[in-house]
């Protein structure tokens, strides 16, 4: 295991009717922006207890911010808070919501020439707005991460900052109640495969992280079909939850190599075509799993074996068993697990090689050894 340093500061607050405790966690004398996404929050009854939370307090609000959020959309925003003179943000949605505040919170602070600057140049932030959510879908784990992902045109880009850390979550369960079955199994795929790209690379001897990272991966397996069988278990619902939010938090990710390769083609095919974020993932990884298997043999057979208690056959046995158990999973989770599931062939593929390359995402993997060559692999395996 590699040497690390980890803080999380966010304080969170899990359980029914937590909501409320919006009212201790921000200063009195702080002018809040509540920012949201399409509205739904004010069908589920989110809206109003995020009202009755800030009841004394000096708020507005901006709505409008997409699935993917868009760089104009969210300037629309740094806008308004500069030139209205917000000091808080409070973000009230999912985690494209909060990635979108995230980048508001930045931007609103940047002294560059141009805040596009932030995503496409990886330029150094150096303040930033506090932020506060209520996460109402999980999947992401950007309430407690640093990380934001912000689209423009064909472009979906990453920025992190520790400075845009929420101050505080609030994770009720209650309120994602209201998810379509679509959205359910986003954030379940979602939060597996960022499991797997902080597990699925080669032993470190990090007992802890692996244990860890599998106890999530066997909960989302465990719970994440309950949630589409029987949509009113709050239980089921709590254990997604909080299985989401420890996906990405940092913590399994602390002295382990990372491969997230699978990402970074993914977003792509977001960019390229409009594909759910999760439902990329879920074409994405069976064939990174496919093509990097002699990389990842060793973390492999582990995932068979603690996982899915493959412990029978060869080496190669068990890790074919292993990817069709994980596709099989996909499938239960009515997820797309190719290309063709969501119309698209082989020439699509010169597409999103071209999209890698202007991206610069030449190199990916654990080993930093994946070419555009060894991502064109992947993309036709998962054809």
């Amino acid at each position: 295991m590699d040497k690390f340093t980890y803080q999380s500061p966010t304080k969170i607050h899990f359980g029914e009717g937590q909501i409320a405790e919006i009212a201790n966690d921000i200063p009195k004398d702080k002018k809040i922006l509540v920012i949201y996404g399409g509205g739904s929050i004010k069908s589920n009854g989110v809206y109003e207890q995020v009202a009755a939370a800030l009841t004394g307090f000096n708020w507005s609000e901006f709505s409008g911010i997409e699935p993917n959020p868009q760089y104009g959309t969210l300037m629309q925003a740094v806008a308004k808070v500069k030139a209205e003179g917000y000091d808080f943000l409070l973000a009230v949605g999912g985690g494209s919501v909060v990635d979108g505040t995230k980048f508001i919170a930045a931007a609103a602070c940047y002294e560059g020439a141009d805040p596009w600057e932030i995503l496409h140049d990886q330029a150094p932030i150096t303040a930033a707005l506090p932020i506060g959510c209520v996460l109402t879908l999980p999947a992401t784990g950007s309430e407690t991460n640093g990380g934001a992902v912000v689209s423009r045109g064909h472009d979906k880009l990453f920025f992190g900052s520790a400075l845009v850390k929420p101050t505080f979550a609030i994770l009720d369960p209650q309120t994602t109640l209201s998810l379509s079955p679509r959205q359910v199994s986003n954030g379940v795929v979602d939060a597996f495969v960022h499991t797997m790209e902080q597990y699925l690379t080669f032993p470190v001897n990090a007992k802890v992280q692996d244990r860890f990272a599998e106890g999530l991966l066997l909960t989302l397996i465990e719970e994440g079909p309950k949630a589409l069988a029987t949509p009113d278990d709050i239980a089921v619902r709590a254990n997604i939850m909080w299985s989401a939010t420890q996906a990405l938090n940092g913590l399994i990710g602390v002295g382990v190599p990372q491969d997230w390769a699978t990402h970074m083609i993914g977003h792509e095919l977001t960019g390229n075509y409009s594909i759910d974020h999760a439902r990329t993932l879920s074409i994405v990884l069976p064939a990174v799993m496919q093509v990097c298997r002699k990389e990842k043999q060793a973390k492999l057979v582990q995932y068979a074996e603690r996982v899915f208690g493959i412990t029978t056959g060869t080496t190669d046995e068990r890790i074919d068993a292993a990817i069709a158990r994980t596709i099989a999973f996909f499938k239960e989770m009515d997820v797309p697990t190719s290309l063709a599931d969501v119309e698209l062939g082989t020439a699509d593929i010169d597409v999103l090689v071209a999209s890698l390359e202007k991206h610069g995402r030449t190199a990916l993997g654990e080993h930093g050894k994946l070419t555009i060559a060894d991502s064109r692999k992947i993309l036709e395996t998962a054809l």
